[in-house]
């Protein structure tokens, strides 16, 4: 019988009473646990020593920052009272809330602020977060309730990069005493007080009696549950074992949806799927050639077969819902005007290539069977691989020069955090961000698009802001590094007892307001 079978949570609920082991009822003030079951295990709970969204999502229980983004991915404050900024963009003055204390009773205060931003932008501490901070110069301290932080270079994007889901802020008094065992020992200002972490099977929180939003949380434990296999997170919902669950698996999506104690969930997402492809190397390097392959792709008939209908041809370089993405498309379907395409550049019997994915699971094999199927339409025959994690990061990321780069159609996907086009266009398509600095793995450098990126980042004008990241995201989307493939749709589950909880448009989690029905 499998472990999941039977509840802990209801087995805690029930009293045994008498030989047989009679069941007397639930009381109605039986404490609040929520179980949330996530797709993978979580690699840290220091969010700036984390590169996945996941392992940042669940420590929201126990942290906070001083900005966020609403369900919207709309700019909000949290531990921030206001900002302001200088006129030439490089001093930005921020007002703190006051009376906030960490869970082990330090104040929360402008010193904090500056402990946290101080750790993260020293490279010696080699935090993964780095490049997210590190054009902050230095951090002082003006009062206790204000903090000064100073740019090397103006940086527009860098309140969203405050509200990016890593940067928390951490008892610094915490800091101190676990200095690197602080990824175990999480100590914020959150909703919930850190209980346990049993390595790989779950993750608990308690209420924070001290929280400072007055009547919340509204339930006394959070326990965050990493079930690998797609199957069982999909059964769990039913069983009543969970009461949270994502990813959940498009193909398991008509089983929840006709369950009665599920409401399945589908929201619109910025998680674009694309193809990347090494513009440096011969067929590639070829416009022509790129844009061949945008056309011989149904991405209609993609989002059908292997999304199960939730996702939606890509718009633009930059889904909806990220600040400043314009949309140009999508491309429409016309093989026949991709075989022609491929005959201008040379290749009128077509070509052969190879075709990676950045992931192996079920979707993702059905994603590049289908592309390849599609090209193979047009005389384009690619032989496909599915990557492991440690071939990505080896095949891919961690290649030093262009010119050893193996890479030729590569499927991966990306969500902005910081709900800006700064985060999603520069580490994908800036020619500074080639592996293995960052992740422009089509090797893509267009000197005006570098221009209009870089001119974005120091005006704090939004109207010319607006403007270069137009330019910007036409002259990609002309040039096609990328077949733009879809934007997702954030496919969750939630028992019909729990409320306040939902999936973010980057795949990130909020919960701010979960409760539970008795």
């Amino acid at each position: 019988m499998s472990a999941w079978m039977v509840s802990p949570r209801l087995m805690a609920g029930l009293l045994v009473t008498g030989a047989m082991g009679a069941l007397a009822p639930v009381s109605a003030f039986a404490a609040k646990d929520a179980v949330m079951a996530v797709a993978s295990t979580f690699t840290t709970l220091d969010p700036y020593d984390s590169n996945d969204t996941l392992s940042q999502a669940v420590t929201k229980s126990f942290y906070q920052g001083l900005f966020g983004l609403d369900k919207d991915m709309k700019l909000v404050n949290v531990l921030a009272e206001s900002y302001d900024v200088s006129k030439d963009g490089l001093t930005y003055t921020i007002k703190l809330k006051k009376g906030i204390k960490f869970h082990d009773g330090t104040p929360f205060d402008a010193a904090a602020v500056k402990a946290n931003l101080d750790r993260v932008t020293n490279p010696a501490n080699k935090l993964k977060r780095y490049t997210l901070f590190n054009r902050v110069a230095k951090t002082d301290v003006v009062d206790s309730s204000t903090v000064k932080v100073t740019l090397k270079e103006p940086f527009s994007p860098f309140i969203n990069v405050l509200a990016h889901p890593s940067a928390v802020m951490i008892s610094p008094v915490a800091l101190q005493k676990y200095g690197k065992e602080i990824a175990f020992h999480p100590v914020g200002t959150g909703p919930f007080e850190f209980v346990e972490w049993k390595q790989p099977d779950h993750l608990k929180g308690k209420k924070f009696a001290g929280y400072w939003k007055t009547g919340y949380p509204k339930i006394d434990t959070v326990t965050w549950k990493p079930v690998v296999d797609n199957n069982t997170r999909a059964a769990i919902m039913q069983t009543g074992e969970a009461d949270f669950a994502f990813s959940i698996p498009f193909e398991q999506a008509a089983v929840l949806k006709n369950s009665p104690k599920v409401d399945l969930i589908a929201a619109p997402s910025i998680i674009q799927r694309y193809l990347s492809l090494n513009t440096t190397v011969k067929p590639f390097n070829d416009p022509k050639v790129r844009q061949a392959i945008n056309y011989a792709i149904n991405k209609d008939a993609l989002a059908k077969v292997a999304f199960a209908g939730y996702a939606v041809p890509a718009e633009g370089v930059v889904p909806p819902g990220v600040d400043y993405a314009e949309k140009l498309g999508p491309w429409p379907y016309d093989p026949a005007k991709a075989r022609a395409l491929l005959k201008e550049a040379g290749y009128p019997n077509g070509f052969e290539t190879t075709l990676w994915s950045a992931y192996n699971h079920t979707t993702a094999q059905k994603v590049i069977q289908f592309v390849q199927q599609q090209l193979q339409q047009v005389g384009i025959k690619a032989s496909v691989q599915a990557l492991e994690a440690g071939q990505r990061v080896e095949k891919v990321e961690s290649v030093q020069k262009p010119e050893d780069a193996g890479v030729r159609i590569y499927y991966i996907g990306w969500s902005s955090s910081t709900g800006e086009s700064d985060w999603a266009l520069r580490p994908l398509l800036a020619s500074e961000s080639m592996p293995p600095k960052l992740l422009n793995t089509a090797y893509y450098k267009n000197d005006q698009v570098d221009a209009d990126i870089a001119g974005a980042l120091r005006t704090t004008d939004r109207a010319e802001k607006a403007k270069l990241y137009k330019d910007a995201q036409e002259r990609i989307w002309k040039d096609a590094p990328w077949a733009f493939l879809v934007t997702e749709k954030v496919l969750y589950a939630r028992s019909k007892r729990l409320t306040g909880a939902y999936v973010m448009p980057d795949g990130s989690f909020n919960f701010d307001d979960i409760d539970i029905k008795q």
